[in-house]
């Protein structure tokens, strides 16, 4: 993953990695506002996602089937970290409250890579649970008929929730292309594909 990292850094002028802000992902709701670029001893707290209003500050998180997000107004950028753990806690909506707290105008959203319906099957007790939250849109099929979750759609309803109505979705699905992303679903063991995001 180094290798990896140096390689984006020279192609996309984020910056070294160890300057980017990264986060210990906890499947939870927690938020991180961000002032500054992290100093050399930096750790990465416990949260699943990251807000600023500062330049030059590249905000990352790691997904290998959960949903990679990406948030910006007309000030303010942030990611999110969201599987469906998170998502019930509320990861969406705090994410959202924080960008709103430090930025100005409408939110826009971007969903990137994660697994869909077709390749997540999902145990019928907790899809109820998120279909109750959510509603019936969350419910999904495998390729084999048997109960699947559509965290995609649930993404976009927690958006909705929030009034963001701007959400972009690649559709693309982790687990089934593997040339192209890690899955964690598909493979058991794996890497992460990272979502950068940066103001200039």
């Amino acid at each position: 993953m180094g290798a990896n990292r140096e390689r984006l850094t020279r192609g996309d002028g984020l910056g070294v990695p160890h300057r980017w802000v990264w986060l210990n992902q906890v499947h939870g709701a927690t938020v991180l506002t961000v002032r500054g670029l992290p100093d050399l001893g930096w750790v990465p707290p416990d949260a699943d996602a990251a807000v600023t209003a500062g330049s030059g500050v590249a905000l990352a998180v790691l997904t290998a089937d959960c949903a990679p997000i990406a948030i910006a107004d007309e000030v303010a950028i942030g990611v999110i970290h969201a599987g469906w753990h998170g998502l019930l806690a509320g990861v969406v909506p705090a994410a959202v409250a924080a960008l709103r707290a430090i930025g100005r105008g409408p939110v826009r959203a971007a969903i990137g890579p994660c697994i869909r319906p077709p390749h997540y099957e999902f145990g019928r007790a907790d899809l109820d649970r998120l279909v109750a939250r959510f509603g019936p849109a969350l419910e999904g099929r495998t390729l084999a008929g048997t109960p699947a979750l559509d965290l995609a759609a649930g993404v976009r309803a927690a958006f909705a929730e929030c009034d963001v109505t701007d959400v972009d979705d690649t559709g693309l699905c982790t687990a089934d292309d593997p040339d192209r992303f890690f899955s964690f679903r598909r493979d058991g063991v794996t890497g992460r594909q990272a979502v950068v995001v940066v103001k200039p």
